[in-house]
């Protein structure tokens, strides 16, 4: 008897350290078929528990910021390529792999929670950055609250805002 959809059987059979990079470069073929999913933006993350390593790949996204247990955030930006799609010729994206010790913390985000018109980029990097080192105590769920209370312009958003925080 089979478990799980097609996908899901095929998730379990790629290798766990190869996982990132074949995710998106099926992702950017498949964006290639659908109108207007070119140029789609997407990270993906794969933590090995047992080696204490997170492998990712990112197509066009803003890189996860890994919190480390002494407070210093490192973004995770050495794996990064163009949008979904966004290439003529198919070419397989990079991947890379962080360390993290116990206690550390991941965070996922969209552009929406640090971007902000006429402003740089890095300057909301460097506001997410200060605003995970000043919550890092907080449980995950409590930071996340946080960091959204910091982060969103106090407006209202103009743009999609998600954030993922996991504890590591």
């Amino acid at each position: 008897m089979r478990h799980g959809s097609a996908p899901q059987r095929a998730q379990c059979r790629l290798p766990r350290r190869r996982w990132p990079r074949p995710a998106l470069d099926v992702l950017g073929l498949y964006a290639r078929s659908v109108d207007g999913a070119e140029n789609t933006t997407a990270v993906q993350t794969f933590i090995d528990w047992d080696s204490r390593t997170i492998s990712y790949s990112s197509a066009g996204h803003l890189p996860p910021a890994l919190l480390r247990a002494d407070g210093t955030v490192q973004f995770l930006d050495e794996a990064t390529d163009p949008p979904l799609g966004a290439r003529l010729e198919h070419v397989p994206r990079p991947q890379a792999t962080a360390g993290f010790t116990e206690g550390a913390t991941l965070g996922s985000y969209t552009d929406g929670l640090i971007e902000r018109r006429r402003e740089d980029i890095d300057t909301g990097m460097r506001r997410l950055a200060d605003s995970l080192t000043r919550h890092q105590g907080a449980d995950p769920e409590a930071m996340a609250d946080a960091l959204l209370l910091e982060l969103l312009p106090s407006g209202g958003v103009t743009d999609d805002t998600a954030l993922v925080i996991v504890r590591l």
